[in-house]
């Protein structure tokens, strides 16, 4: 751990270890195996292809138990034959051979990676492994922070507060409003990930069942690999070359992208809010925050889930602009890229638990909050002009330019101009009830 490389694997191992067995070597590996497994079982048991004999229930349950109770000594012993045959999907073949003599079924050696080129094996694999992450991980945390964003709106929709646009003071809201804004987006994209097809394809070297044929003329390749593919939850990408395009890769990493370009940009707002003060920390008995200045409380969780989030969101970018381009009918650029996929998604996972971790320590300070609001009377120019526009007041920005820009307006100053306005009663009566804090629209019923 301390030698680690990447610090995925080191210093925030604990943190991202659900993500370990899906997409480490030994991941890829049992991957790999359910595979090749499940091909065999099909065109045994299901196909019934003219020279195979079906597996008996047991010697089913005892090939499946191959990466169904994986261990990591079968990854060992894969590896340990790729060390002759210098190719890691051939590897995986030899150890089923192996697996097939145990079962005294040396028959069938001959069908284990039947009709295949390497991608069909490593396409599917990689596709249930990318199902499993976003599955069991990654929508799982995401569906966390929707929760906590819902919550935080939810406690803080009747908290004014100053809005900054251009970082200068603006029209108001509420703090839970705020956060709305963050999960109605974050929502959205979520609900797109949660709809992301994940695309596999059993057709050859080429993609054009070449091999099949002239094996098996008589059977329906076309139909028996839309058949398996979606037999092991996957849906049927019918034309390729000899990889599967990794289109749908590319859309799912860029909606993985968006979702993390979104929380940058709530870490980067969260960040600036507590540097005004608005949010306070929860403080943690004997945590450190400045090795020469003992009184900080830094937002090192926003600062962490930050810079992670852009560490993920490099490497989807390379992944949605590279994996969809294969030079012909194949070159091997996807193979050492699609390794990574299991790195893109622990930054990711490492940023989510980040933010949640410093959501979790926030605090609103309301009555900094309320002071900003109380010393800014100016931002009832707005509201003012509208009434005198309603009421036929043509120079109605100008005035308000006049008396406002540049200047230090207090409420004294607002309700005497409101008072010489030639406009109702009535409108003079709702714009001096007016406060800034009470200038929020309908953002608390948002």
């Amino acid at each position: 751990m301390i030698n680690s490389l990447s610090p995925l694997d080191g210093r925030y191992a604990s943190k991202v270890e659900e993500l370990n067995p899906i997409f480490s070597e030994a991941g890829l590996i049992r991957s790999r195996i359910a595979v090749e497994v499940q091909w065999l079982i099909f065109l045994c048991n299901d196909l019934k292809l003219e020279g195979t004999k079906p597996l008996s229930d047991p010697q089913v349950q005892a090939l499946r138990k191959l990466y169904l109770d994986f261990q990591d000594e079968f990854a060992d012993q894969v590896k340990e034959i790729e060390k002759t045959s210098n190719h890691d999907v051939k590897a995986v073949e030899y150890f089923l051979q192996k697996a097939l003599k145990v079962l005294k079924r040396d028959e069938l050696i001959t069908f284990i990676h039947f009709a295949c080129t390497s991608e069909d094996i490593n396409n599917l694999a990689y596709a249930v492994m990318l199902k499993q992450g976003l599955i069991n991980v990654i929508i799982p945390n995401l569906d966390v922070l929707l929760e906590e964003f819902k919550k935080l709106s939810t406690e803080y929709k009747n908290i004014p507060m100053m809005s900054r646009t251009h970082g200068q003071p603006a029209t108001p809201t509420t703090v839970g409003k705020e956060f709305k804004n963050v999960g109605a987006r974050l929502f959205r994209q979520v609900e797109q990930l949660k709809k992301a097809e994940f695309l596999g394809k059993m057709n050859g070297a080429t993609g054009n069942f070449n091999a099949h044929m002239v094996a098996y003329p008589e059977v329906n390749w076309v139909e028996t690999s839309k058949q398996f593919v979606e037999s092991i939850g996957l849906s049927w990408q019918k034309y390729t070359t000899q990889i599967e395009p990794h289109d749908y890769m590319a859309e799912i990493f860029d909606c993985l992208k968006r979702i993390n370009t979104i929380l940058i940009d709530f870490d980067r707002d969260v960040w600036t809010y507590i540097s005004l003060n608005y949010f306070t920390q929860k403080t943690v008995k004997n945590e450190v925050g400045s090795s020469t200045m003992p009184h900080k409380v830094n937002p090192i969780d926003f600062e962490n889930s930050e810079g992670n989030l852009g560490m993920a969101n490099a490497i989807l970018t390379h992944f949605s602009e590279k994996l969809p381009i294969s030079r012909m009918q194949r070159d091997l650029t996807d193979s050492t890229v699609l390794r990574n996929v299991g790195i893109s998604l622990g930054y990711s996972l490492l940023s989510y638990k980040s933010l949640l971790k410093g959501l979790s320590k926030l605090e609103v300070n309301e009555k900094v909050i309320a002071e900003d609001l109380s010393t800014n009377w100016e931002l009832l120019a707005e509201p003012i002009q509208m009434v005198m526009r309603r009421y036929g007041i043509q120079d109605a920005y100008e005035q308000l330019k006049s008396l406002t820009r540049g200047e230090k307006i207090t409420k004294e100053k607002i309700h005497e101009f409101v008072k010489e306005l030639d406009i109702p009663e009535d409108a003079k009566k709702r714009l001096i009830s007016l406060s800034p804090s009470s200038y929020i629209g309908l953002a608390n019923t948002l």
